[in-house]
């Protein structure tokens, strides 16, 4: 059984993926948490270090300029390595410019060069997103859902941890200018991942500009129904609410009851972090063992009981034990819901229009994360500790009984493919 869990694991394709995944996950932190320590080191007023969070709205946008990467093939490495190794050579040389920054004197600057690697980040993030989708067959969905997770929480390991490390020995600016090194090594990571099988996407692009931001809508609903449609829509934004629920407020939570700061760190920055992988490793090899659609039912149920830990330390108060328990527990399930729902909107996507498709899809998921989360604080402080991670239960349940709808127990999703796919000139005349 071992053998045959990991088999899937061992192939070119998913190693590209693992390699992807940390070039995803490189830039993240070098205009946010890492940045904000930079910017508190050189003494920077505090309101404008809160400001820089507008840095990352490129994130939130990245599908307003995603059709262009479906519509518009660079001249070498093909559709979605071409645009990684363009983007990858801009963020080599703006985390570089960054190294030419002082915070002090050029905030403006400093704004504006992390703005560009946000946007540039973003856009690295439509490439690998589409790649995936191009490049996986459906028995290796999970797998590479799993390996991806994995070397983006590496990336974020070194980039928000190790570098903070670093930064006691030497200034900040040789920090990101290791950095840009690191990022530049990534472009190896591209060259090295192989070309999608060209019988799944060896297909024309959009013809024009307005189909590739039209005809991905179009051709969504057209194939799932504008009601079925809909109802997918619904169960993507909420699938992982309560789950994002007790995401947002645990470190308030886990402060309130008496933890420090330094518990909080070592056991959600380490073991939560371990924990967290874990869980994205098994989850990749139990969805090419049950299947996409069963795998969200298993792993729903579990991120929602897994809610009930922080429950129980919410019972005991300040019990190390019970945190350390807590913490691994929330964070495995995490993992095991995230490798199978991020496997489960590759499968909705149409390789002809995965870069728009996938961009859209990932956007309602923040939504639930960033959006729907904002009154958890609220919440709480009106129900009291333990009355909120009851309801963080409840808040699960509409996703769960969207599952008999968009994810039948005993129904297997149907990867779309180039075979199904219409004519440019089929297309443009429904427009």
């Amino acid at each position: 059984m071992t053998r045959s869990l990991l088999k899937v694991f061992e192939s070119r394709k998913i190693a590209a993926l693992l390699l992807l995944g940390f070039a995803s996950g490189l830039p993240l932190f070098l205009t946010s948490r890492t940045l904000q320590a930079w910017m508190t080191a050189e003494q920077v007023d505090l309101g404008a270090i809160g400001l820089f969070s507008l840095v990352a709205l490129p994130y939130s946008l990245k599908f307003l300029w995603s059709p262009l990467l479906d519509r518009y093939v660079p001249p070498f490495l093909g559709r979605r390595r071409g645009w990684l190794l363009v983007t990858q050579v801009l963020l080599t040389l703006a985390i570089g410019a960054m190294a030419l920054q002082n915070p002090r004197q050029m905030l403006q600057l400093l704004a504006l060069n992390a703005v560009i690697i946000a946007f540039l980040s973003a856009t690295q993030d439509i490439a690998v997103d589409a790649y995936r989708v191009d490049v996986l067959e459906e028995r290796e969905t999970g797998a590479g859902a799993a390996v991806a997770v994995l070397g983006y929480r590496i990336a974020l390991l070194l980039t928000g941890s190790l570098a903070l490390i670093l930064a006691d020995r030497i200034p900040w600016q040789m920090v990101y200018l290791c950095l840009a090194g690191l990022m530049a090594l990534c472009i190896g990571f591209t060259l090295f991942a192989p070309e999608p099988d060209p019988a799944r996407t060896d297909i024309r692009p959009p013809a024009t500009l307005a189909d590739a931001v039209v005809l991905p809508f179009r051709e969504f609903f057209q194939r799932s129904g504008l009601g079925m449609g809909l109802v997918i829509l619904l169960f993507i934004v909420l699938y992982r609410f309560g789950d994002g629920l007790v995401g947002n407020m645990a470190t308030p939570f886990l402060l309130q009851t008496g933890f420090t700061q330094t518990d909080i760190g070592a056991i959600q920055g380490g073991m939560g972090l371990i924990a967290t992988i874990v869980g994205a490793l098994a989850g990749g090899a139990i969805v090419g063992q049950i299947g996409i659609y069963r795998s969200l039912w298993v792993f729903g149920i579990f991120q929602a009981v897994s809610n009930l830990a922080y429950f129980a330390l919410a019972q005991l108060g300040q019990n190390y034990p019970a945190m350390v328990l807590a913490i691994n527990v929330e964070n495995f399930c995490g993992g095991l819901g995230t490798a199978g729902f991020v496997a489960y909107l590759i499968s909705l996507c149409n390789p002809r229009f995965s870069a728009t498709q996938y961009a859209l899809l990932s956007s309602l998921v923040a939504v639930s994360r960033d959006i729907l989360v904002a009154p958890a604080g609220t919440i709480a402080k009106s129900t009291g500790w333990s009355t909120f991670f009851l309801l963080t239960l409840l808040a699960a349940l509409p996703g769960l009984l969207l599952l008999p709808i968009c994810a039948p127990w005993n129904k297997k999703p149907e990867m779309v493919g180039h075979s199904a796919l219409e004519t440019d000139e089929e297309d443009r005349s429904q427009l």
